[in-house]
């Protein structure tokens, strides 16, 4: 492990393994291509994190890629977090475009720049995969958030990614024409991915609680530049925990507190529910007291 920056780079035992069997059986040079490769695409999520303030903690060089740990900002909105998906991908567009077009014009021989335009293109496709800690699994949980609650968008993109390495490793097994045996590589990835994901899902509760204790500081703000409040009706019965589980990432929250009548009997703002969630399982009814 070495720290550039400030940002912790480290080799993941595996890739290690392969670069030194690279180098008995002279693939040195492809490998370290695609090394290369791998840390500019790392490097343009990196920059993009710190224009927008998140800081690197550490990145990971796996053997497929690599993996950026980011803090996030407190309250940050979700598009960052897209933004910052993004930007490790279009780091292998404008490398694959530069490649074709150097072979294009003569200045690259052309079986090298059609290797590095494939290589490019395979991390490319590999990471928008909508698999977690993928640049594509988190892109899936930016657009689910548009749509869903915050807590149903962890479980999702959890479950998804979990479906997606299943259907890797099912893929690697099978027999295809031209082709001897299982996929060892795209086997290993898919069992790592998988572990990965069933980590992931395990942490949702504890991910979500990360959510809430980090919104009083993005709904001060919401409330202070006049924000529109997201509505969400319940019952005087409905426990506090599943009324925190309706929140939504992006949005300020009003809790309606209605009779079956729909009388409203009283409302809530989303720090109630907060400091109700962290105090207990209650119905929210014990809020309006």
């Amino acid at each position: 492990m070495i720290n550039i920056g400030g940002i912790r780079w480290s080799l993941h035992p595996l890739l290690a393994v392969l670069m030194l069997l690279s180098v008995m059986t002279g693939y040195i040079g492809e490998l370290l291509t695609l090394f290369l490769l791998v840390f500019v695409h790392e490097l343009g999520h990196a920059a993009a994190a710190y224009g927008f303030g998140w800081k690197v903690l550490e990145i990971k060089l796996l053997p497929f890629g690599g993996v950026a740990e980011l803090e996030e900002r407190p309250g940050a909105p979700a598009y960052e977090e897209a933004v910052i998906a993004l930007a490790g991908p279009l780091q292998n567009v404008w490398m694959g475009v530069a490649a074709w077009s150097l072979g294009a014009l003569g200045f690259m021989d052309p079986q090298w720049a059609d290797y590095l335009l494939k290589a490019n293109l395979l991390l490319l496709v590999f990471n928008l995969l909508p698999i977690y800690p993928l640049d594509g699994g988190r892109l899936l949980r930016y657009v689910c958030g548009l749509r869903f609650n915050y807590y149903t968008t962890l479980r999702f993109s959890a479950w998804a990614g979990m479906a997606f390495s299943v259907l890797m490793i099912v893929y690697a097994l099978l027999p295809a024409e031209g082709r001897e045996g299982i996929q060892a590589n795209l086997l290993a990835v898919g069992i790592f991915l998988l572990a990965a994901n069933w980590t992931y899902r395990k942490q949702v509760p504890y991910l979500f609680m990360r959510f809430l204790m980090s919104r009083e500081r993005g709904s001060r703000r919401k409330i202070r530049d006049g924000s529109r409040a997201k509505p969400i009706v319940v019952t005087r019965l409905h426990p506090i925990w599943t009324t925190a589980r309706l929140f939504l990432r992006d949005q300020y929250h009003l809790v309606y507190v209605m009779e079956d009548r729909g009388q409203i009997v009283g409302v809530l703002p989303e720090q109630r529910i907060v400091e109700g969630y962290l105090s207990g399982d209650r119905a929210v009814s014990d809020l309006l007291r």
